[in-house]
């Protein structure tokens, strides 16, 4: 779908203001990938340990300025507009992302591109499901992966928060954007500029998301890397506690912890504090 030069400026103003709350060094980059170009903004040490930061379904790299404030000081952090979602990445004509394999084979190139063997996974709501699929077909090119209020991983949405997104979702509109977030968030107090951007995501031209089934118990039950689960204490986007025991009961080691106060949409822009010390902790720095 064409986008006006208009809407394209007004986004890309947007999306600008909030990569301006990135700590100074924060570098900019374009990778040539399988499906596309992806669009990276980067911080922290070149010679640390990479980490990748996936956004939720609709969101840009753009929102994760807090979390690689606080990795950033012992990882080299990567935070990727996903293809065919809201940003600066740009999907290849005739060869979008379909399935959950090529998403696979875009995060292998993708890592290929940044000449790394294997890297760190995070990743919020859709970035989540992405996140963890691919460790779980990709094992080895994964080292560690935290899942932030991961949807469609461990239990389905629920009801009511399909029936709220339903509007959104069949007509998009910076106004039903804006009214959808109010309503999941509590109203909660967020940055201005960044509920401005995802307000004006429903503009944005985007492609069908790749969807698929949630990974079976005995599929979890393979998965390798070390993985961090955090659920938002609020989150109306599914059952936390019904998450958490499915995650405990099918991936061996699998850490939990609840995010007091947090929604899933307050996430990762609006974390409570301690969710970037206890990421950082668990990923380590060796």
């Amino acid at each position: 779908m064409p986008v006006s030069a208009a809407v394209s400026g007004t986004f890309l103003a947007a999306y600008d203001a909030v990569l301006a709350r990135w700590p100074a060094g924060t570098t900019t980059s374009e990778r040539v990938t399988a499906h596309g170009t992806t669009h990276l903004i980067s911080y922290g040490p070149e010679d640390a340990p990479p980490v990748l930061l996936l956004p939720g379904g609709g969101a840009t790299a753009t929102g994760w300025y807090a979390t690689a404030a606080a990795l950033g000081r012992t990882h080299r952090v990567h935070a990727v507009d996903l293809i065919g979602e809201p940003g600066r990445s740009v999907p290849e004509d005739g060869n979008p992302l379909r399935t959950a394999d090529d998403l696979a084979t875009w995060l292998t190139s993708l890592l290929d591109a940044l000449d790394l063997r294997s890297a760190r996974l995070v990743g919020h709501s859709y970035g989540a499901w992405i996140a963890l699929r691919y460790a779980l077909t990709a094992p080895a090119r994964v080292d560690r992966l935290v899942l932030l209020d991961p949807t469609n991983c461990f239990t389905g949405f629920s009801p009511r928060y399909l029936l709220r997104a339903l509007p959104m979702l069949l007509r998009p509109t910076p106004a039903r954007n804006a009214a959808f977030l109010r309503w999941e968030t509590g109203g909660a107090q967020l940055d201005p500029e960044w509920r401005h951007l995802a307000a004006l995501a429903a503009d944005f031209p985007t492609v069908r998301p790749v969807t698929g089934p949630r990974p079976t118990a005995a599929e979890l039950n393979t998965l390798r890397p070390p993985t961090l689960v955090l659920l938002a204490e609020r989150s109306r986007a599914h059952d936390i506690a019904r998450a958490a025991a499915r995650a405990r009961a099918a991936v061996h080691g699998v850490e939990t912890a609840t995010l007091p106060g947090a929604t899933h949409h307050t996430l990762p822009v609006g974390s409570p504090p301690e969710t970037y010390d206890r990421i950082a902790g668990f990923l380590g720095s060796a």
